[in-house]
This record gives C-alpha cells, sequence and structure tokens, in this order.
C-alpha cells in the first residue's frame, strides 16, 4: 500500500471514524462542550412511518430536498429497503452525499508525509502503556489478528486510530454504506453527484498536537469498543434500516468526543457542516426535487445541518411526516 493512500485511510479515520462507546444517551443530561453534536434537536428525532429508513425534508415551497439520515458507521453492504429511494432518485435534479473522498495536495503532501513518518516513529506503542493496559491492548490486537509491530507509534491517539481500522476490518464495518451504494446508484441513473473534497494535510499534524491526555482518552475508548464487540454498531445499523431513529442513534458517537479534542477539528467540522448547508440552498434553487445524505448526527443536533437551515427559514419536515 502507498505512502499517499495510507495517509488518507488515516485521515479519513481521523474525520469520520473513531466511534467511541454504546449505550450513551442520544441527548446527555450534560454535554460534553468539545462535542460539536452533543445535543440534538429532539423535535426532529422522530420514528420513520415509510418502508426503510427514516426521510426528512427541507422546502422552500417551490423545491424540496429529501434528506436521508445515514449512519456513520454499519456493517458494510447492509441490505435496506430502496423502495423509497428509487422513487426519489427518479427525476432528481442532484445527489448531495456527505465528504467520503479526502486527499493530500500537492503543496501539502511533503508535511502531511512527515508527520505521517513522526506519527509512525517510535514504538511498538505497547511498550508505553501501563502493564493493566498493555494487557489488555495486547489481548485486543491479537483479536484483530495484529502483531506488535503493527503500531510503530509513541502517539497514542495514532494509536487509537490504527487501532479503531483494524476493528472496522476485523468485522466488515464501514464509515462509506450506504453512502458508496447511493453514489453507484445515482451515477447509473446520470443524476448528478455533488460530493464535497478536503485536503487533510493539516489535519495529520494536528494529530502531533493534541494533548496526551486527549489522546489517551480517545485510545482508551476505541480499546473499550474493541472489547466490546460490534453487537452495538450492528443493532444500531438494523435499527436504521427500519427507521427507527433512536436505536440509529444509539451508535452515532462517532469522531465528536474524541477527535473534537485535535486541534482545528472543530472548526474543520464546523465548515464540513456549512458546506452541507449551502450544498443543500444551492439544491433548492432548482426547479424539482433533490436528494441529500447526511449523517444523522450532523443533521439533527443543535446547529446541524436541519437547525442550521430551519433558522434561515426553510421548512423542514420529519420522517412519516413528508408525503
Amino acid at each position: 500500500m502507498s505512502l499517499r493512500h495510507r495517509l488518507g485511510l488515516l485521515a479519513a479515520a481521523l474525520v469520520l471514524a473513531t466511534p467511541a462507546l454504546g449505550q450513551i444517551p442520544i441527548t446527555p443530561s450534560r454535554p460534553d462542550p468539545n462535542d460539536p453534536d452533543a445535543v440534538l434537536v429532539e423535535e426532529l428525532v422522530v420514528t420513520g412511518r415509510l418502508p426503510g429508513p427514516a426521510w426528512w425534508t427541507v422546502s422552500n415551497g417551490t423545491t424540496t430536498v429529501y434528506v436521508l439520515g445515514a449512519p456513520s458507521l454499519a456493517p458494510k453492504h447492509m441490505a435496506w429497503d430502496r423502495a423509497i429511494f428509487d422513487r426519489r432518485l427518479a427525476g432528481a435534479s442532484v445527489v448531495i452525499l456527505p465528504v467520503q473522498d479526502v486527499r493530500v495536495t500537492f503543496t501539502g503532501a511533503f508535511g502531511a508525509a512527515f508527520n505521517y513518518m513522526r506519527l509512525r516513529s517510535g514504538g511498538p506503542f505497547e511498550e508505553v502503556l501501563d502493564p493493566a493496559t498493555r494487557s489488555r491492548f495486547v489481548a485486543a490486537r491479537t483479536a484483530l489478528g495484529q502483531p506488535a509491530k503493527h503500531y510503530p507509534t509513541r502517539n497514542p491517539l495514532a494509536a487509537g486510530l490504527i487501532l479503531d481500522a483494524d476493528y472496522h476490518t476485523k468485522f466488515g464495518l464501514t464509515t462509506a454504506d450506504p453512502t458508496k451504494l447511493i453514489k453507484l446508484l445515482a451515477q447509473r441513473a446520470k443524476v448528478p453527484v455533488s460530493q464535497r473534497s478536503y485536503d487533510i494535510g493539516p489535519l495529520m499534524g494536528a494529530i502531533l498536537r493534541t494533548p496526551e491526555s486527549a489522546g489517551r482518552n480517545c485510545f482508551g475508548e476505541v480499546l473499550q469498543l474493541v472489547e466490546s464487540g460490534p453487537g452495538g454498531t450492528q443493532a444500531a445499523a438494523r435499527a436504521w434500516a427500519v427507521g427507527d431513529v433512536r436505536g440509529a442513534l444509539a451508535n452515532e458517537r462517532t469522531y465528536e468526543r474524541c477527535i473534537a479534542l485535535v486541534p482545528g477539528a472543530l472548526t474543520f467540522d464546523a465548515r464540513m457542516k456549512s458546506d452541507l448547508v449551502n450544498d443543500l440552498q444551492n439544491a433548492l434553487t432548482r426547479p424539482g426535487h433533490a436528494i441529500a445524505v447526511v449523517p444523522l448526527r450532523t443533521l439533527l443536533a443543535q446547529g446541524g445541518v436541519l437547525d442550521q437551515l430551519r433558522s434561515k427559514g426553510f421548512k423542514v419536515t420529519t420522517p412519516g411526516k413528508d408525503e
């Protein structure tokens, strides 16, 4: 695997992946101030009544965008009822997708490569752990089929991201579905696709500047996730597929609590939300209808995509009331 590819995978994990622990209230009584999506707009958390996953709508009175709230982590190639999607895809002006593509610009490639090599220097990581944590980590990586040398870093956040990626691989979990399938279906139907790509070179260096305590907390959460197994993610995916929004949100703790402590991550998160809002606004200027796919927490949080669109005067309709 090329260095560029490994850079992309690590950065994709930084931007999109690192799930935290399951069984967390969807709106905690004491929200983490570092979590940009900790508090949800409760009236938007509604169980769908149509077949398949839940849909929200955004309208300006003449144009409608049908918004599918997507899981941020799910089993690869999971089955879901596409009848509503297929009907709405027909005649859509555009399909707006969340970021899936990450890149390193030419000007940032050397800095990103240098930071990557710094992250991958030292180790094995278990040598810097206390005996109890080392024992847990060795058991976890062994269960995932990985040797000690697979974690050649002394950076706990980097070690957590690598462990998280190994966990996804072992249990067939992905951040790409169902977005990947939806993109393919849109292309087959010759419907234009709008999907942004971001330069992640600066974020590579940001991992190095993350406080040690935050990195260790992140590593600890990923370690506990690996120990718990994929059952929570699988159950949440099943809930998502039948429109059970609260059930799907039970596993929707992606990078927020953990990655938000990386310098610049909150700014990057706000930028991605703003870009999605702008993309939906642009779609509303076209006649007819469009489709958008947005991660559930990003969609439903206070200050999230739907909350921002409501504040701009657009009509937002919850699942089950859109037909």
